[in-house]
């Protein structure tokens, strides 16, 4: 029986472990000394196979001299909450990298999305969601179609939390003008854009066609910003068989100046909306 997939909590707790020791300068046999235990448990800890005692965890970064009092109490909250797994814990055994991804959305306290051609998943109708998901090849049966509906639907109530995250998208103007559907699916589409621009934590801007080169012609991504130093921010692109995600500090800094930039090319809030509206009109 193969293992349970761990949770992003472990495997980004345990991404953060293996980089505290090896700039402190540490073995994993010094580390395994330190706690009194073997090696390969180190390795399984590091490899998030396997978790560890608050304990044991706060031994290895007084090891590593890790003094920053707050950045201990988010990795300690890491360890306690390394076992939790939210509602995609049914996805992880035939779509892996879309489980992860919707754990990054769900823990995400800023979202940045770029899309050229759709509109943001946290923003479509299910009856977008549906002609979208019908257009793929390999959905195979009306029954597959719903479950990526309900799926894509059951994300969007992180939109409804007392404490929604931040978000900010920029649509491209051929998202609001290619006629996922028709009419009668584009424009409860747009009606639903409009209203979800009025709450105060989302932003909506719009690339005009006209804009020329720019550097969103590279393709949709999405950025995912985290609430603790603990969790670096995250840059995830979609594609045919997955998901594609980047962490290091130089793939998410190219990708937060391509945001910045796009956004400066950009209708404004107000101009974009009415942009939207005028669209809508011309249904």
């Amino acid at each position: 029986m193969a293992e349970p997939r761990p949770t992003i909590r472990r495997r980004r707790l345990a991404a953060t472990l293996v980089r505290l020791r090896e700039a402190a300068g540490k073995s994993p046999e010094e580390a395994a000394d330190r706690i009194g235990c073997h090696r390969s448990k180190i390795s399984r800890i590091e490899n998030a196979r396997l978790g560890m005692s608050l304990g044991e965890l706060r031994d290895l970064l007084m090891f590593y001299e890790v003094e920053d009092p707050r950045f201990v109490e988010d990795l300690l909250s890491l360890a306690r909450r390394g076992g939790e797994r939210g509602w995609t814990r049914n996805l992880g055994a035939t779509l892996p990298s879309y489980a992860d991804h919707i754990d990054y959305e769900q823990t995400a306290d800023y979202i940045r999305s770029y899309q050229p051609l759709l509109i943001a998943g946290l923003f479509q109708t299910p009856d977008y969601a549906r002609t979208l998901y019908r257009a793929n090849p390999e959905m195979l049966s009306s029954k597959s179609v719903d479950v990526f509906v309900d799926t894509r639907m059951h994300r969007q109530e992180v939109l409804e939390r007392d404490e929604p995250p931040r978000i900010c998208v920029i649509e491209g103007e051929a998202a609001l003008r290619s006629q996922v559907g028709g009419k009668e699916v584009m424009g409860p589409q747009l009606d639903h854009l409009l209203d979800l621009a009025e709450r105060p934590s989302i932003e909506i801007q719009v690339l005009p066609l006209g804009t020329g080169a720019h550097v969103g012609l590279i393709g949709a991504f999405v950025m995912f910003g985290f609430p603790t130093p603990a969790f670096s921010d995250v840059v995830c692109i979609e594609h045919v068989t997955g998901t594609l995600h980047m962490e290091t500090p130089e793939e998410t800094r190219s990708y937060t100046l391509a945001f910045d930039t796009l956004r400066s090319a950009a209708l404004g809030p107000a101009a974009s909306l009415d942009l939207i509206r005028q669209v809508r009109r011309e249904l």
